[in-house]
């Protein structure tokens, strides 16, 4: 699409979107006051002293005045809430709920067009078996947003350790019921049966991971070491999932494992806020007739992927200046001097975000000497028409090292909103992140792996069954394991303490019973999953609603 503006009018507007850029980051501090603590005998800190307020405006003042919470984000939502919309709830409420569907939309899109990507690159650089790469690589890009935003949570200050928990175990009782729900009403007239072997491996292994999280809930606290057997235990997974297709002989099975990564991979991307990619061809409206459709239907959609494309512009631009992309489809060599220049910028700005005012003004100096010497570089070694073939490993280790940066920033301002949503609602956290968290990071599972099933045949539907059990478990011993790590790692040389509330102990059990449930009735019904598998699942993730939802409201206790 941008190839049909003019030259001069695209720098245009790339020029100002940076202009505005360039603003918020100057204005955020208007939007993040640090203002001095007031001393007060009647008021406390933390989040639970701005219960006591009943009207916006003492609330905004003790936010101003009290810095209450701290915000894993850039953005500080409780003042945006209360002081800028404080005379109008419905426009606060409205503002962040369409700021979470950006998020989820960056989150996910990051994910598939730039990380997966990356991943795919590596894994042709690197050589990997298509069994391999589809348990280690391809699980990776699929469980982006849920480990992103576990790491985040598990990192961060303010206590938000249960979103990251909530995320994942929501994500996986979501993906594991309802995903397979469906799939099974789906495929049951078809009586497609699935392998047993790999059903019930995968199924053990899930259920292994949720017992070692309970274990964890039970005890209360983790060291380095606890958080290691997590990590190992999902490379014994690889292990087994390897040593099982080499024995079988079955790489024909794990070559039809790997050719639906594309679609597994676009987690969250086009069909959530329907964004169109002006790079992919795309069908054109049908919707309108008169004497010449043909050319109607193409000036209106000329004109609409203009409109999308000024629209999308200020979610695609800042990742497109700042990620390296050297595949054959969306090489650009200006883009890619540009990215090269304004990586270092971006990063030094996240590292300055973290420390004292003393450094900052060296960190970016440095980092824009940095990026004036990669981008003459890339400038210099680079051609127009073709990415680069010889060194291509410096440029998939920049896409992959930015697209986990970009995906970093997204996580934490997803977080940080939903903290800060959950304490507006007057409920906690870790609802909202079994519920809408996990919704979002999940519904990429569902279009593809119901997708894949519908239109793959018999091999689609054993491939994406066990997607709906690999990727959980992916997501549980890597995803909280590496966040369990970092946090316990922190917190040395005594244990990080896991404060599990009853929600993160009811969803383990209802998806340990999700997962019984389908090795109880694919057995009796032929491994072949239909209508009763199905509703049983779903019927099961209406009770897991059905209960949260009146605990939410207090009508259970």
């Amino acid at each position: 699409m941008a190839s049909s503006l003019s030259h001069k009018y695209y720098i245009l507007l790339n020029l100002c979107f940076l202009f505005g850029l360039c603003f918020i980051f100057k204005t955020h501090h208007l939007i993040t006051p640090n203002l001095p603590t007031l001393s007060s005998p009647s008021i406390t800190d933390g989040c639970e002293a701005l219960d006591r307020f009943k009207d916006p405006e003492t609330k905004c003042w003790y936010i101003k005045h009290n810095n209450p919470c701290v915000n894993q984000g850039y953005i500080n939502y409780l003042h945006l809430f209360y002081c800028v919309c404080g005379g109008s709830p419905l426009l606060g409420y409205a503002l962040l709920v369409s700021w979470l569907l950006v998020l989820f939309y960056l989150l996910g899109n990051t994910a598939s067009e730039y990380f997966c990507s990356s991943l795919e690159s590596l894994s042709r650089l690197l050589h990997l078996s298509p069994s391999l790469a589809g348990v280690t690589l391809l699980s990776l890009g699929n469980g982006a947003p849920d480990v992103f935003a576990s790491i985040v949570s598990f990192t961060g200050a303010g206590g938000s350790a249960n979103v990251g928990l909530g995320s994942v175990l929501g994500g996986a009782l979501f993906v594991s019921t309802v995903v397979v729900g469906v799939i099974s009403l789906y495929v049951g007239e078809r009586r497609v049966p699935i392998d047993r072997s790999s059903f019930f491996r995968d199924a053990c292994f899930l259920v292994a991971a949720a017992s070692l999280l309970l274990v964890v809930f039970v005890v209360g606290r983790i060291n380095v070491f606890g958080a290691i057997a997590f990590v190992a235990l999902y490379v014994v997974y690889v292990v087994v999932v390897s040593t099982t297709h080499l024995c079988n002989g079955s790489e024909k099975q794990s070559n039809s494992n790997s050719n639906p990564s594309p679609p597994e991979c676009d987690e969250l991307g086009a069909p959530l806020l329907g964004f169109v990619d002006e790079e992919k061809p795309k069908p054109k409206p049908t919707l309108i007739e008169n004497d010449d459709p043909q050319i109607e239907k193409s000036e209106l959609y000329d004109r609409l992927r203009q409109l999308v494309w000024v629209l999308g512009l200020p979610l695609y631009l800042p990742r497109r200046l700042t990620i390296p992309d050297a595949s054959e489809e969306n090489w650009s060599k200006p883009y890619a001097v540009a990215s090269a220049t304004f990586s270092p910028i971006l990063l030094a700005f996240i590292w300055n975000s973290q420390i004292g005012e003393s450094k900052k003004l060296a960190i970016y100096v440095c980092s824009a000497l940095l990026g004036a010497t990669l981008g003459s570089l890339a400038l210099v070694t680079t051609e127009r028409e073709n990415p680069p073939r010889k060194c291509s490993l410096p440029w998939v280790a920049g896409g992959f090292m930015m697209s986990v940066t970009w995906a970093y920033i997204t996580a934490k301002e997803l977080v940080g909103l939903l903290v800060s949503l959950a304490r507006v609602l007057g409920i906690p956290s870790s609802v909202l992140a079994l519920t809408v968290l996990a919704w979002g990071n999940s519904i990429g599972d569902l279009m593809t792996n119901v997708a894949m099933a519908v239109n793959g045949g018999p091999e689609g539907v054993q491939v994406a069954i066990s997607g709906c059990y690999a990727g959980p478990v992916f997501n549980v011993l890597v995803g909280l394991g590496v966040s369990m790590m970092f946090a316990a790692g922190s917190a040395r040389p005594g244990p990080y303490l896991v404060k599990g509330d009853s929600s993160l102990y009811e969803t383990v059990a209802f998806l340990v019973g999700g997962v019984l449930w389908v090795g109880v009735m694919l057995p009796r019904r032929g491994m072949r999953p239909d209508r009763v598998v199905g509703g049983g699942l779903l019927a099961l993730y209406l009770c897991f609603l059905c209960t949260r939802l009146a605990q939410t409201l207090g009508l259970v206790k």
